[in-house]
């Protein structure tokens, strides 16, 4: 991850937990479409952060490289390692799914991160991504608001079909995507097969 992420959400790590709190709905819709996904067995989530997802998507490892937020994640049951998405401490074919959720689009090149997570993936091992779809309405909200938000200024967001063509890149077949957040930030939705119009899209493939 960029340092200048790495102090953002270090600095800040109390003001992130807290926007869970505050936006329930669209938590919960994020939640809803990642679990369409997420299959059974040893996980590990990438970019961590507070535990916010690893914890109800049953991933049990986790690894960030901010000591704030992981501070969080332990107390939310992750078992945590300080540490980058470049460069995983792990075996060869360790897990059985690697969740990277909003995290892409802070680092320098999310293709590194892809790749490693494709090496630590067991052969059949799925990798699922959550990001923010820079075609949708809440991307191109984001998009417009960068210069004034202290998260989002340091954000790159890629499209559903941009993330797949990273999915080829790192030896991951796409095999099915769903999205939510495409109507209102309000009210919590129910996900959506596709990855092209939601302000939230998750993408799975496996490791062939």
């Amino acid at each position: 991850m960029a340092i200048n992420s790495v102090n953002l959400f270090d600095k800040n790590w109390e003001r992130y937990d807290d926007w869970f709190e505050k936006n329930k709905n669209t938590y919960s819709s994020e939640l809803k479409a990642l679990k369409k996904v997420i299959p059974e067995g040893f996980g590990l989530e990438v970019g961590v952060g507070s535990g916010r997802f690893a914890q109800p998507l049953g991933a049990k490892i986790g690894i960030d490289p901010s000591r704030n937020m992981l501070k969080l994640a332990k107390k939310r049951g992750i078992k945590v390692i300080l540490g980058e998405g470049e460069n995983l401490p792990f075996k060869d074919f360790t897990f059985d799914f690697v969740l990277i959720v909003v995290t892409l689009c802070f680092v320098d090149n999310p293709e590194n991160i892809l790749n490693e997570a494709s090496r630590v993936l067991k052969m059949e091992g799925r990798l699922i991504v959550g990001e923010i779809n820079r075609e949708s309405q809440l991307g191109q909200l984001y998009e417009a608001k960068r210069e004034k938000s202290e998260f989002y200024k340091l954000a790159a967001f890629y499209s559903g079909n941009e993330i797949i063509e990273m999915f080829n890149k790192a030896g991951i077949r796409y095999v099915e995507s769903y999205q939510t957040l495409t109507e209102s930030l309000e009210m919590e939705e129910e996900p959506k097969k596709g990855a092209d119009r939601g302000g939230f899209v998750v993408i799975a493939g496996v490791k062939d």
